[in-house]
């Protein structure tokens, strides 16, 4: 469906950093449809959209040289003021580590890193709305929080952008904290510490929908990618997690 307003504090935009640019967008391309926007003559540092029939959905991001890290998916929450936003990300005992970057009239980002360890991106929308789609096969559908300090993360994110907090589930074994309730749910935290293995940092996921799970993992396999869980039945629908060809992690929903 289209996403024509992102509440603040919600995921606004996704992007993935990739060692292999060619294989990744081939890779997302092949499996949801994904095609690159044309470049329009300016200097984004190598920094490209992907569209889903025309619409912006994505971005991807060749890693620059030094950049020691894993290929990654990263998920922005939306600010109506990064300046104030960073500001209380500070106070809420995250941390910066990118401050607020200017992409022409297109919005301002910077990244962070919340006090369980997890990485998550900043987006002041100017005329660049964020995602067009959402909740719908080839689109963003969910965005998680898998962290071992659920109260920590979940009053962080209260205080530094502005969630309204509810709680799904709060017992042994399925803690739970969502941005918003019923409908208007737009992300969620996970207790996590019972299955994140050891070494693994809190990390966000993205969930991609699809009309047939078990279709999109065969086709993903095929192109490269890499089963890790699933699919299984949940409440919440058919789930996968993989690795794409180039190791970044991406999960599949199918209501």
């Amino acid at each position: 469906m289209e996403n024509t307003e992102t509440p603040i504090g919600a995921p606004i935009w996704i992007d993935l950093l990739t060692s292999d640019m060619d294989r990744s967008v081939a890779f997302y391309g092949d499996l949801f449809g994904w095609t690159l926007e044309a470049p329009d003559g300016r200097d984004y540092g190598g920094y490209r959209n992907l569209l889903l029939d025309g619409v912006r959905i994505a971005g991807v991001m060749h890693k620059q040289p030094g950049m020691e890290m894993p290929d990654v998916w990263t998920v922005y929450l939306r600010s109506s003021d990064i300046k104030e936003t960073l500001d209380l990300v500070r106070a809420a005992g995250g941390d910066v580590h990118l401050d607020a970057q200017e992409v022409y009239e297109l919005g301002r980002f910077g990244l962070v890193m919340d006090p369980s360890g997890a990485a998550v991106g900043i987006w002041e929308p100017g005329t660049h709305r964020g995602f067009g789609r959402i909740a719908e096969p080839g689109a963003p559908c969910w965005f998680e929080l898998h962290t071992r300090d659920l109260e920590a993360a979940a009053g962080f994110y209260e205080q530094a952008f502005a969630w309204p907090v509810h709680v799904v589930a709060d017992e042994p074994g399925f803690r739970y904290r969502t941005h918003g309730e019923g409908d208007a749910q737009r992300a969620g935290i996970m207790d996590a510490t019972d299955f994140l293995p050891e070494g693994v940092p809190a990390h966000w996921a993205i969930y991609f929908g699809t009309a047939d799970a078990d279709a999109t993992i065969a086709k993903a396999q095929s192109l490269g990618a890499t089963l890790l869980q699933g699919p299984d039945d949940t409440p919440y629908g058919r789930l996968a997690t993989l690795t794409d060809p180039t190791g970044a992690l991406f999960k599949l929903v199918q209501d």
